[in-house]
């Protein structure tokens, strides 16, 4: 695929992908998001491909979903006529009033497609990550802000509700009260307090995140992913397990772990008394 709204680039295992659409500040929706989805398809079925760090270009990381496709669809609403009150929105939650559209129903194909990825992913957010962008660099296993970085659950703005899991993730890594203050406001917040929220694992100057990122990205790529995939795994399954459960799985996970020839590289690498050389499986 001819990428025209995106950046891709390979280094020492890691992909880097830069969104570039200056007009929408980076704005997901049409050829952009097949352009990325395509590349993290590859990304995923790359074996020599280690690390994903995903990024804008400045000012912004991600706009959002594209607000023009937001108008188009009301007008067309607009055009079928009226429509009666309906249910309450919490009665429009109950199973028999779901959505019919499988977009709807199973939400953004970017949110699942790098909550799934099995290796790890870091976004480097260079400026705004608004909306649909926040949820994305949520979606990331780890997030780096720059001093510019913005981040604001921006839906409430268009009348909106955040459908790209935020609003399962948030809570977890900024606990409830934070979590209804950004999406009721829509507020942004910059680096700095979504560092001292839990937004971002470290906030730097802007001119230095890049590197600082691929520091760490090179840095993962060399360890043994196989490993990381397992973590990630439980990670996320522990936020629905008890600790009877979670220790079962882990279990499993560790037997899975020992069978690997990084955990065979690891070993004979502390017995020698030197680095050892992960590949990953």
């Amino acid at each position: 695929m001819t990428l025209e709204y995106i950046h891709s680039e390979e280094t020492k295992g890691v992909l880097v992908i830069t969104l570039d659409d200056p007009k929408t500040r980076n704005a997901l929706g049409g050829p952009l998001s097949e352009e990325l989805e395509s590349e993290i398809d590859r990304f995923s079925e790359d074996p020599d491909l280690r690390v994903l760090v995903l990024t804008g270009a400045d000012p912004a990381f991600c706009s959002g979903a594209n607000v023009k496709g937001f108008d188009r669809a009301v007008r067309e609403r607009e055009a079928n006529g009226p429509t009666d009150a309906g249910p309450s929105p919490w009665e429009s939650l109950d199973p028999a009033y779901q959505a019919d559209s499988v977009h709807e129903a199973k939400g953004p194909a970017i949110v699942r497609k790098l909550w799934n990825l099995e290796k790890p992913t870091i976004a480097a957010v260079n400026g705004a990550a608004y909306g649909l962008g926040c949820g994305v660099a949520l979606s990331c296993d780890i997030r780096i802000a720059s001093e510019n970085a913005r981040f604001a659950e921006a839906f409430i703005r268009n009348g909106l509700i955040p459908a790209d899991g935020s609003a399962w993730q948030l809570p977890r890594l900024i606990g409830l009260s934070n979590t209804l203050l950004l999406q009721y406001t829509g507020d942004a917040v910059d680096g700095n307090d979504g560092y001292r929220l839990g937004l971002c694992s470290k906030v730097v100057p802007h001119e230095e995140l890049m590197e600082e990122t691929m520091q760490l990205a090179i840095r993962l790529g060399e360890g043994p992913t196989y490993s990381m995939s397992l973590i990630k795994m439980l990670v996320h399954k522990a936020q629905q397990q008890d600790l009877a459960e979670h220790l079962t799985q882990a279990a499993r996970a560790q037997n899975l772990a020992r069978q690997t020839d990084d955990h065979k590289e690891g070993v004979r690498a502390f017995v020698e008394k030197r680095p050892a050389k992960f590949k990953g499986r």
